[in-house]
């Protein structure tokens, strides 16, 4: 039986837990069995992006023994959280030392969601129903770091009846950022401002993307520009089983 371990991330916990549960859901549907280490905490990305590495290694050593007590692979919702831990956590700490083995161990088995379904379990088409003219924005972390260009494509490319249309500047930020978007506000804003424009301009009835942060960022700039654009998590889309 295939196994996986549950990564929910902050945002996600906060803000998304429907996500969550559809996550746990379309997972199990697949026949995977799923477990959930209690210890996770978060992978000190917030603290990792703004410099202070010293004090990202406790929280990431916390993470790590809370996923070492088993050998299958992590699964999150996030690209920004998985791309943490898959690219940088090895450098927190010296090659040779216990730290830097387990922070390998742990980097060689954590997946993105899309990038889970897709890649591993080669699974394209989880029985999703969704009608609907939908647009795909590319957040950072996915795109740039984890390199993940066609993987939540080909899953939005076989739900029934969806019309997956082209979103001008779909590779662009949208602003967010993480910390970005709390230290240059003024910045942040008006690249949000811009995605808001080309999402309304698509004439699309829902963006989708696989960051909970982006996810809260648009959906924002959508309600404050009075746009009926629906704005969704693909997990969410994925688990769509009605017209």
């Amino acid at each position: 039986m295939k196994k996986a371990q549950l990564f929910i991330t902050c945002l996600a916990d906060q803000f998304h837990t429907q996500t969550l549960q559809n996550m746990t859901l379309l997972l199990e549907s697949l026949g995977v069995k799923l477990e959930f280490p209690a210890g996770q905490t978060c992978c000190g990305q917030p603290l990792f992006n703004n410099g202070f590495e010293d004090k990202t290694l406790s929280i990431a050593i916390n993470f790590m023994h809370a996923f070492e007590n088993s050998d299958a692979p992590i699964v999150g919702p996030s690209g920004s959280c998985v791309s943490m831990v898959k690219h940088h956590y090895p450098s927190l700490f010296p090659a040779g030392t216990a730290e830097h083995a387990l922070a390998l161990n742990i980097a060689g088995r954590i997946y993105e969601f899309t990038e889970y379904l897709v890649n591993v379990l080669q699974v394209t088409d989880v029985g999703a129903i969704y009608p609907h003219r939908v647009i795909y924005h590319a957040s950072c972390h996915t795109l740039r770091e984890m390199g993940l260009r066609r993987e939540a494509k080909t899953l939005l490319q076989a739900v029934r009846g969806l019309e997956l249309i082209a979103l001008a500047d779909e590779e662009t930020c949208c602003g967010f950022g993480g910390a970005f978007s709390v230290t240059y506000p003024q910045v942040s804003r008006s690249m949000m401002e811009n995605k808001v424009k080309n999402i309304i301009a698509s004439q699309a009835d829902t963006v989708v993307m696989c960051e909970p942060g982006c996810l809260m960022n648009v959906a924002g700039g959508l309600r404050k520009a009075g746009s009926t654009v629906h704005a969704m998590h693909i997990i969410d889309l994925l688990a769509k089983r009605e017209a």
